[in-house]
């Protein structure tokens, strides 16, 4: 978990990221003159919501009402003084969910060092039982297939550094092709040197040569240089998966 003044400083960026947002979001809405909204302000704000969030993915908690029952509110009461119920978070973070993406896109991804991990990863929506009644999802997921089977979802597209920083992500459905995000300018834009991947991937790259710069596969010989950091990094990706 990250120290009390990390949880500040994390805090401070957000607040201050809201407050733009919100100022250029305004720009572009359009007001409804007809009905009387009362735009009472949340009791818990969007940057404190924001952190919230963040602190689960990064303290490694698997039951999200746990964490917020059990260490918020016990634990946090001092650096979140203006909680509210759990049922009331739930609520909220539907809210948040616009200006926290572009939060971590803007803000929060990390810096590329010349050695570069690119891999996806599946995120299931329901089980594949019951993929014909599935409701909520409809039309935006689709089937898809991974080393673990078929799934019904989307995919996640992750770049991450030798340290474990995101670069960049990407949401796709099921369908999407892996090599699809890379022939992206904008998904590959910050990245330079090397670009690594796993073998079916690296040889399908290699092969339709979309891209200018070196791509290596995870595991060949010609990367003895580069196998314990792909190790490492293999490891930080099945981290990544399971949050």
């Amino acid at each position: 978990m990250f120290s009390e003044s990390k949880v500040t400083e994390i805090y401070c960026m957000a607040d201050d990221f809201c407050k733009e947002f919100v100022l250029q979001q305004e720009k572009y809405m359009i007001e409804d003159k007809k009905i009387r909204h009362r735009n009472k302000p949340n009791r818990m704000s969007d940057a404190e919501i924001m952190v919230i969030l963040i602190l689960f993915h990064s303290g490694g908690f698997r039951c999200f009402k746990h964490y917020y029952k059990e260490y918020v509110c016990k634990h946090l009461e001092h650096l979140f003084p203006r909680q509210v119920s759990y049922n009331r978070f739930v609520e909220l973070e539907k809210e948040v969910l616009l200006p926290m993406t572009i939060f971590i896109k803007k803000v929060l991804l990390g810096t590329c060092t010349g050695i570069s991990f690119v891999d996806s990863t599946p995120l299931r929506v329901c089980r594949n039982q019951r993929i014909l009644i599935h409701k909520t999802f409809e039309g935006l997921a689709e089937r898809g297939k991974c080393s673990m089977g078929w799934f019904f979802g989307f995919k996640l597209h992750l770049i991450i550094n030798d340290n474990g920083e995101i670069l960049n992500f990407m949401f796709t459905p099921g369908n999407v092709d892996d090599q699809e995000p890379l022939k992206q300018s904008k998904f590959l834009e910050n990245i330079k040197g090397k670009l690594c991947a796993d073998n079916e991937l690296a040889m399908k790259l290699l092969n339709e040569r979309c891209l200018e710069y070196s791509i290596c596969a995870m595991f060949s010989s010609s990367l003895t240089v580069y196998i314990k950091t792909a190790i490492q990094t293999v490891s930080i990706f099945n981290k990544l998966d399971s949050l």
